[in-house]
């Protein structure tokens, strides 16, 4: 479906011409989160097409119960698609979140993977964490996957109770430790009966999303699934 560009956009974008965030090339204006050539090479998953069992899932199995798993892409660190999360996480650029969750929402779309989901639930941050960045990045991305599904994004079910350490340099057993008790849930009754899609950026050794999960799980009869734009496999 090709999208209607306005003047107002064309002549913006002669104004402030936008860089690919993994190359660096200038964009077109018809181009969205990354340009042509990095969209065609980025490593994708395609675990839309297997949502109940891949690797993803089987991550999560016997920690906690969940319906469908997917992530965008494959991330490796240093990698040329690891500039799209450096960028949105650490250089104050919220739109590729947000351009990269409607990306991965329209090709998701026709797979049926949304379908049966109710909420969307971004992975929350502690409050310390958003006055350093400035936002949350899984919001972002939970904005386009909106954007495009239709789905209602839920903020108020969970808190993150505290700023832990960065899982960056830890462990599988150090990150499970390091967020095991890191959410509270505050509100069961806006989950019961809900099948719940939790977002995240990047999904290492499942670890905050376990525990994150842990929490949504004591609500009444909720159905968990699990989407985030890369995947660490190890």
């Amino acid at each position: 479906m090709e999208k209607t560009i306005s003047v107002w956009s064309r002549l913006f974008d002669l104004i402030a011409p936008r860089a690919c965030p993994v190359c660096g090339r200038r964009m077109s204006i018809t181009e969205v989160a990354l340009c042509g050539a990095c969209n065609f090479t980025l490593p994708r998953t395609g675990y839309q097409k297997s949502p109940l069992d891949n690797e993803l899932a089987r991550l999560f199995w016997g920690r906690i119960p969940v319906e469908k798993c997917a992530t965008f892409f494959f991330y490796k660190p240093h990698s040329p698609s690891s500039h799209l999360i450096y960028k949105l996480k650490y250089y104050d650029h919220p739109e590729i979140g947000e351009e990269l969750g409607e990306m991965l929402a329209e090709e998701y779309l026709p797979s049926g993977f949304f379908d049966g989901i109710t909420m969307i639930l971004p992975t929350p941050l502690a409050r310390k964490r958003i006055r350093q960045r400035g936002y949350n990045q899984s919001l972002e991305i939970a904005k386009g996957v909106a954007k495009v599904t239709g789905l209602p994004i839920c903020e108020k079910a969970v808190r993150r109770r505290n700023f832990t350490e960065s899982q960056t340099r830890k462990g599988r057993w150090q990150r499970n430790e390091n967020v095991e008790k890191d959410f509270e849930l505050l509100n069961t009754d806006i989950l019961e009966n809900q099948h719940v899609l939790l977002i995240d950026d990047v999904i290492t050794t499942g670890a905050t999303l376990s525990a994150f999960g842990k929490e949504i799980a004591k609500a009444k009869n909720v159905k968990i699934s699990i989407l985030a734009l890369g995947f660490a496999k190890s």
